[in-house]
């Protein structure tokens, strides 16, 4: 039986005698389909002309921003960032070469990444990703000498923008709210348990397993890297509470978080679930809080800036010098609140010590007042 026509292919004979094939769509153009009839190739001919070749993205122009962002993507500096980072910068990339894609790299200027902060500068953390992805983007460019100098390396991060908008520092009353709400043994109260007393970031706190303790220690390499280099080895003692929540709950082989159908979470969907177990504690933190809340914590207990850096994993010690300032401002003003008061003999001036029946005394002022 021959087989039947197709939709939209046509055949006809040349003044030469020789058949060809094409494809028209009611009134639109025709497209001649070059293969050999019946083969792979025609049928993967026809297709395209029946759907439509893909639009092919434009090249950009040499020596533009998308242009070199691009290459920077197909850079060992770009595959030498952690996942999340690269998704982050992604985001922010995106959206560059979508407003200014075209602009050619040696105009761009501090003043030109500088008007790109402002822009943002009522998200100062959108801001400061924008500004930490174009420092990332263009070192890499000096490196590589497509441009000459760094532009962003005078333009500063906006401040205040982690107490403004960042993550919230968990209160001790949040903290006391949520262990009254999830007692021990549930899985809500070992993933508050395994934040608050690691100090660990939810990449790392869901990868943490029995493999990560030994006599008494937890040991573990940091998922977060900077350019290219591996994560930090962290090493924190098993705290009692910690040790009595792993041992109330029902854990992973691998890891001691797992979901509600048993396997090891995924860092991102860890996140939203202890979001929504926080509101449910009527708790507006999350996990990244907690490892504020701990860092806070231990700073105002006395822990110094190279001690926070061994617990959290911090390799520098600027992120450390912003709790333990806070911690020493408050430190310092409660012991210094005392030189407010006058002189001894001046309190005795002024507050005299109370007659007997005070009490009663003014009782009775209240009332002939009334």
């Amino acid at each position: 039986m021959p087989k039947p026509r197709l939709p939209h292919l046509y055949r006809e004979k040349t003044r030469h005698g020789a058949l060809v094939w094409y494809v028209r769509k009611r009134h639109g153009p025709r497209i001649r389909l070059k293969a050999e009839y019946d083969s792979a190739e025609f049928w993967t001919e026809y297709r395209v002309a029946l759907e439509g070749a893909p639009k092919s993205s434009k090249t950009p122009k040499p020596n533009t921003l998308a242009w070199a962002l691009e290459r920077y993507r197909n850079s060992s500096a770009w595959a030498g960032l952690s996942n999340a980072t690269r998704r982050q910068r992604e985001n922010v990339y995106r959206v560059v070469v979508k407003t200014a894609g075209h602009v050619m790299l040696k105009s761009i200027t501090a003043d030109t990444i500088r008007a790109g902060r402002e822009r943002r500068a009522s998200k100062p953390h959108s801001a400061n990703n924008f500004l930490k992805a174009m420092r990332g983007f263009f070192a890499w460019a000096t490196e590589s000498n497509l441009v000459a100098d760094d532009p962003t390396k005078d333009v500063k991060k906006l401040t205040g923008a982690n107490d403004a908008v960042g993550f919230h520092t968990w209160t001790e009353e949040e903290l006391d709210r949520f262990e009254a709400h999830w007692p021990l043994g549930t899985r809500e109260r070992l993933a508050f348990d395994l934040l608050l007393y690691t100090g660990l970031r939810r990449g790392d706190a869901v990868r943490l397993g029995l493999q990560h303790v030994r006599d008494g220690m937890i040991t573990i390499r940091t998922e977060k890297h900077v350019k290219g280099k591996q994560g930090e080895q962290v090493s924190i003692p098993m705290l009692p509470p910690l040790a009595a929540s792993i041992s109330a709950t029902k854990t992973g082989d691998l890891t001691f978080l797992v979901s509600e159908f048993g396997r090891p979470w995924v860092k991102e969907s860890f996140g939203n679930w202890f979001r929504d177990v926080c509101r449910q504690a009527g708790c507006p933190g999350s996990a990244h809080g907690l490892r504020k809340a701990g860092a806070t914590r231990a700073a105002e207990r006395g822990a110094t800036e190279r001690q926070l850096m061994a617990i959290f994993g911090w390799s520098s010690p600027r992120m450390p010098a912003l709790y333990t300032r806070t911690a020493d401002r408050n430190r310092l003003a409660r012991d210094a609140a005392q030189y407010l008061l006058p002189r001894s003999t001046d309190i005795e001036r002024k507050c005299p010590a109370p007659e007997p029946n005070t009490s009663r005394t003014y009782s009775r002022h209240l009332t002939s007042k009334r």
